[in-house]
């Protein structure tokens, strides 16, 4: 019996610290929230400020998208891909897709959705050398195009909320910067392309999901949730949690098996920040000393705390300490610039690349990093100084 016992416990062991070693950005949280508790004891205060609003209308958006994905909504986007003639043409045309898409649909749906059609699309042939530096900028689209809406990332949704400026006054805050980026990422695809922009190549023989007729039901209901989704997160609607009971009734409806892909990990990686902020924020000593470090030199500490434990997590961490919160949204959306930990949507496209590429992880850190830098060389003191006015 005894044996048995202990069987059972090591094989339990042995899973729980695989699913940590998979999920280590909500290893850490889990860590910093149960060490923040020793700072601040538990109370009804640390569960009011935790930001419930934000954690509803992110399960609303993962689960929504989680349909998206599912009944193959981007799937004539995808089909026109394989159809353009020039290799040039077809890299814009990827990036940009990732670079629009990424406003509406999220930085790492984007990258799920464009990522392995790119390399599906240029490999074989001459064309695999271009595959490593389009994923890279379709890296660098995904970063920059989604900063431009209240919901392109997670980070912008959570300030957004937390600032209380409008949808519009957000969106032209950021719109200098969105605009310079997406100029420099034609220069950029332009520039792999430069030897063969006129090139022909012959279009892919793709194998695409098909859609189904009787899944235009559940396509039409997932477009409506979602523009709920985006009423609520505009409007700043007071019953947002109206609105979770819609989504999640549309959703039961439709197709409950959806609730089992939501990201909960996520998810949770935002509730265990939430408690460390909360936390933090509630021990005197150490509130008045963050915000010492952090006031007035938002942008430069959001890109650096970013690349040690993510800029998700770094905006729940900062926030209560900046004086600037505009400054501190244009550090976090340009940490992933920088290194590969700098953003979650990157940590994505690391995944999907070694998994079709075994054993080319170094590789791939190694243009990705090249890349980003060069970007984020020519953005990082234009996004400085407009990120010191007002939002």
């Amino acid at each position: 019996m005894v044996f048995y016992v202990r069987v059972c416990y090591n094989g339990r062991m042995k899973k729980i610290w695989a699913f940590l070693k998979k999920e280590p950005m909500l290893t850490v949280s889990v860590i910093a929230a149960s060490a923040s508790l020793f700072l601040t004891p538990p109370s009804a205060e640390l569960l009011t400020a935790i930001d419930w609003r934000t954690l509803g209308t992110l399960f609303m958006m993962l689960t929504v998208l989680e349909g998206f994905k599912k009944e193959n909504v981007f799937r004539p986007l995808l089909q026109q891909a394989g159809k353009i003639r020039s290799a040039a043409g077809l890299g814009l045309f990827l990036v940009f897709s990732v670079f629009f898409s990424s406003m509406f649909v999220t930085n790492d749906v984007s990258l799920l959705i464009f990522v392995p059609l790119t390399i599906l699309l240029f490999r074989g042939g001459e064309q695999e050398h271009y595959i490593l530096p389009l994923l890279a900028m379709e890296n660098i689209a995904a970063v920059r195009g989604s900063l431009l809406t209240p919901f392109g990332s997670p980070q912008n949704l959570f300030l957004f909320g937390q600032t209380g400026v409008t949808a519009w006054r957000f969106v032209r805050y950021m719109f200098p910067i969105w605009i310079l980026s997406g100029c420099l990422l034609v220069c950029f695809v332009l520039f792999v392309f430069r030897k063969e922009l006129r090139k022909k190549r012959t279009p892919a023989d793709c194998v695409l999901p098909i859609l189904q007729p009787e899944g235009r039901r559940r396509r039409l209901t997932y477009l409506l949730l979602f523009a709920v989704v985006l009423f609520t997160i505009v409007s700043r609607m007071p019953y947002w949690y109206v609105s979770v009971a819609v989504v999640l009734l549309g959703v039961l409806i439709t197709d409950k098996s959806l609730l089992k892909k939501t990201d909960y990990v996520l998810l949770g990686t935002f509730f265990c920040f939430f408690v460390f902020s909360s936390s933090v924020a509630g021990n005197a000593a150490v509130a008045a000393f963050l915000r010492q470090v952090v006031a007035g030199r938002e942008y430069a500490v959001a890109i650096l705390v970013s690349q040690v434990i993510s800029n998700v997590p770094a905006a729940i961490v900062l926030y209560p300490f900046a004086e600037n919160p505009g400054a501190l949204l244009y550090g976090l959306d340009s940490a992933g610039l920088c290194t590969l930990i700098g953003s979650l949507a990157s940590v994505i496209n690391y995944r999907i690349y070694v998994r079709e590429y075994p054993g080319k992880g170094k590789r791939f850190i190694a243009v990705f990093t090249a890349v980003s830098l060069s970007f984020f060389a020519f953005v990082a003191a234009p996004g400085y100084f407009i990120s010191r006015g007002a939002m």
